[in-house]
């Protein structure tokens, strides 16, 4: 079973998830994404850093809610070890109902073509392929995705 909760963003467990993250994609893609998050950001009103742990208390997982707008959340830093099934959907889940309750409308993401997974991962959870926005415009190896959110995303836990 995993458990989802909110955590701090500067505890070594976190730093050790996101340094995972970084250095899986720098692996993918060539670039560890690091540049496209600020931990200032995470300090905004309404942004959300969450931990996903299983049955041993282990960390397995984590990601990110920041604000790009007053309706629209950015999901960051979204990372799963992969030691047990359901940890990205779970982490998903729970954003997606927590970004309700903050809120917001709609999420929107970044990833790149290559990380086939990751786009897979997307399209499969009802996330649709948008125009580049912001720090990814005119960037060809970026792909953008949205999610109108709806009441039946509220069964998650803050």
């Amino acid at each position: 079973m995993i458990t989802i909760k909110k955590a701090d963003l500067h505890t070594s467990e976190s730093l050790r998830l996101i340094e995972k993250l970084s250095s899986e994609l720098a692996n993918i893609t060539g670039d560890g994404g690091r540049r496209h998050f600020n931990v200032d950001s995470m300090m905004a009103e309404r942004a959300l850093w969450v931990v996903a742990r299983n049955e041993k208390d282990k960390a397995v997982g984590c990601a990110a809610l920041r604000p790009l707008s007053g309706q629209v959340a950015e999901l960051k830093r979204m990372y799963s070890d992969r030691s047990e099934p359901g940890i990205g959907k779970a982490l998903l889940a729970f954003l997606e109902a927590s970004a309700l309750r903050l809120g917001y409308s709609e999420i929107w993401l970044e990833t790149r073509h290559v990380n086939a997974r990751a786009v897979k991962f997307y399209e499969r959870n009802g996330y649709r392929v948008i125009d580049n926005y912001g720090p990814y415009i005119g960037r060809q190896e970026a792909v953008c995705f949205a999610k109108k959110l709806t009441l039946h995303e509220s069964r998650g836990n803050l």
